[in-house]
């Protein structure tokens, strides 16, 4: 029996957005979203806890999808984004997330939801960046050390402050383990149980005239590299560069962040930006902003 996601053996119409109804505390659900689309003309499968998102990508491309949208969080964003890469086919994003990090540096509008459905119908399409750890695709970034053990914290999606806080008291305490990670900057200096590596899809900006912690651009062709050492007399507290590609080892298994999802990954890591590998689909209204 086919149920109201839009699961079935029917074929789709094109394109197919991908809906978490709990992400953004249920904004897509409140906003009529999959209804929208639906009038637009593009299949809409509402996602239930035990999908396989990954496989329902695929299933829809196999059976004549054109174009992939997910609305939720980034890193549902970035299961939808890997498919569409992987088939050249263009990727729409729908901020109905909490934070939205992706939507804000890719250019979408996070406070006209409804509106970033046009990117299906009055499109205009971009090429850029993407990353990856060990081919595991990320649009936005992947962090080991106190960040990755923060978002892995049950109050992290409520309390980031606080538990990213507690979080680095207990790392950077005089009896925290070390984290057996290394890297090498590119000044050839090994970094070695750093308390935060942050590795994303082009860099960061941390000063004027860009605002603290978004991306200027995806399309530069390079990874974004923070290094935040731990405290030691005669040394800074870290560097930021970056790099076409960056190796990471350690000693054991890694609580990461990927995309703000907790993940375990298995060493060594190497990190590769792929310059203008993802099609990317905003609407025109959004675009001109």
């Amino acid at each position: 029996m086919k149920h109201s996601g839009g699961h079935g053996t029917d074929r789709p119409r094109r394109p197919v957005l991908f809906l978490n109804p709990k992400s953004g505390g249920g904004k897509a659900p409140r906003a009529g979203l999959a209804e929208r689309a639906r009038e637009l003309g593009v299949d809409v499968t509402v996602l239930r806890p035990d999908d396989d998102l990954a496989a329902l990508a695929d299933d829809a491309v196999a059976r004549g999808a054109d174009a992939l949208g997910a609305a939720g969080g980034d890193g549902s964003l970035a299961v939808v984004a890997a498919a569409a890469l992987a088939h050249d086919l263009p990727f729409v994003c729908v901020p109905a997330g909490t934070r939205n990090h992706f939507a804000l540096d890719v250019g979408v509008d996070r406070g006209d939801l409804m509106g970033s459905l046009e990117a299906f119908t009055d499109g205009v399409e971009r090429r850029i960046d993407v990353a990856e750890v060990n081919g595991r695709l990320f649009l936005n970034n992947v962090s080991l050390g106190i960040y990755g053990d923060a978002v892995r914290e049950p109050a992290y999606r409520d309390a980031k402050a606080r538990t990213l806080a507690q979080t680095a008291a207990q790392v950077l305490g005089p009896s925290a383990p070390a984290t057996g990670l290394e890297l090498v900057d590119d000044r050839g200096r090994a970094h070695r149980d750093p308390a935060v590596v942050l590795v994303s899809n082009n860099p960061y900006s941390f000063e004027p005239p860009h605002a603290p912690g978004t991306r200027p651009a995806l399309d530069g062709g390079q990874l974004g590299v923070v290094v935040l050492d731990r405290p030691a007399a005669g040394r800074s507290a870290g560097r930021t560069w970056t790099a076409k590609h960056v190796d990471v080892t350690a000693t054991t298994l890694l609580d990461a962040g990927i995309d703000g999802e907790s993940v375990e990954l298995d060493p060594p890591l190497r990190f590769v930006i792929r310059p203008g590998a993802l099609r990317v689909r905003i609407s025109s209204g959004q675009a001109a902003v």
